[in-house]
């Protein structure tokens, strides 16, 4: 047998190499896979990562009709996130390094039907988290919630760490999904990141059946009726957030080093926590004849098992997280900017 003895690189040989390399690094393109796009966070969301990367590196996705916000922005495809087979040829096929999954079925539409909200909620994120995992993409984004919270969880500033006894369907999935995001991130190293969002308030995109959308709902009917039902307590205290806040968080989490990141599972993220007759109390100061009733529903009891406040000192502390809307900002800016969309 001839063995052939190569010889060793010279410094000159090794300095090509790593030039090589560099280039090649220098040359990858990021190409984001937003699922869940014409949801209420994706449309926004998708919008800034195209300003961010590129209108062609980042596709959006879903199985509904693609938002008129979207339309025109960049590329889009119908997507079942159910179907992993179809989600992987995606992935491949589009040299996907990053994936932002936002499917979901959320705390009160799933009380109306809690074994499809489970399987929804939890496949869409196994099928993806086993795909970053086959695939070694760079970086996973899955939304958790303070649904994950439960009535024996600290009703005030309640911490990242604390006692998590969800009561809704919605609620124990996000709990599932969080501690899945753990496992992948520990087992397989997969970069899978997570906030806990709080209600989410925003202008451009309607909410999708959560128990926080009356702080969006109010808007719509102060500037059409003059009025508004409420179906929560006048003094039910819940932690909201203004949409470009929320957007701003998942970008800064997802751009930070990974070193930062010491939480795989979700950061406590807060803003500002207020009661419906608070905001209503905000929006008169608008709209004088603006007037307010109530009428709790079964949504009352979920939103009695969630904290009032959160601390989200951790993401301030890890990845410097600081807000920038609170309520008498986000009202005056609801108001002003609200108006046009519904003219369109």
């Amino acid at each position: 047998m001839c063995i052939k003895i190569l010889p060793e690189p010279t410094n000159i040989t090794c300095n090509k190499l790593n030039l090589a390399f560099n280039y090649q690094q220098s040359m990858k393109k990021d190409k984001i896979l937003v699922i869940g796009a014409c949801g209420q966070i994706g449309v926004e969301l998708t919008l800034a990562l195209r300003k961010m990367y590129g209108e062609g590196n980042v596709i959006a996705s879903d199985l509904r009709e693609e938002h008129e916000l979207l339309r025109g922005t960049g590329p889009y495809v119908s997507l079942d996130v159910m179907n992993k087979e179809m989600l992987h040829v995606l992935v491949i096929r589009h040299n996907i390094t990053q994936v932002y999954l936002l499917a979901a079925i959320l705390s009160a539409t799933g009380e109306k039907n809690p074994l499809l909200a489970w399987h929804i909620n939890m496949a869409s994120l196994l099928n993806v988290l086993d795909i970053a995992k086959e695939e070694g993409l760079d970086k996973v984004y899955w939304p958790s919630s303070i649904a994950v919270f439960g009535p024996n969880s600290p009703k005030e500033d309640t911490e990242q760490h604390t006692i998590i006894e969800p009561t809704t369907i919605y609620g124990i999935s996000k709990f599932a999904g969080e501690r899945w995001c753990e496992y992948y991130n520990h087992r397989y190293n997969v970069d899978v990141r997570s906030l806990r969002y709080p209600g989410l308030i925003s202008y451009k995109s309607a909410p999708g059946g959560g128990t926080t959308d009356y702080a969006v709902e109010i808007f719509h009917e102060a500037l059409e009726e003059k009025s508004y039902k409420c179906f929560l307590r006048e003094d039910t205290y819940l932690p909201m957030m203004y949409m470009p806040d929320a957007i701003r968080a998942t970008i800064e989490l997802m751009e930070s080093d990974a070193s930062k990141i010491s939480v795989r599972a979700g950061y406590n993220l807060a803003s500002m926590s207020f009661s419906p007759k608070e905001i209503a109390a905000e929006i008169k100061k608008h709209i004088p004849d603006f007037t307010i009733s109530y009428e709790p529903d079964y949504r009352q009891a979920i939103a009695d098992g969630w904290p009032g406040s959160i601390n989200d000192e951790l993401a301030r502390k890890d990845w410097g997280w600081n807000h920038e809307y609170d309520l008498p900002k986000m009202v005056e800016d609801m108001l002003t900017n609200l108006p046009a969309q519904l003219a369109k």
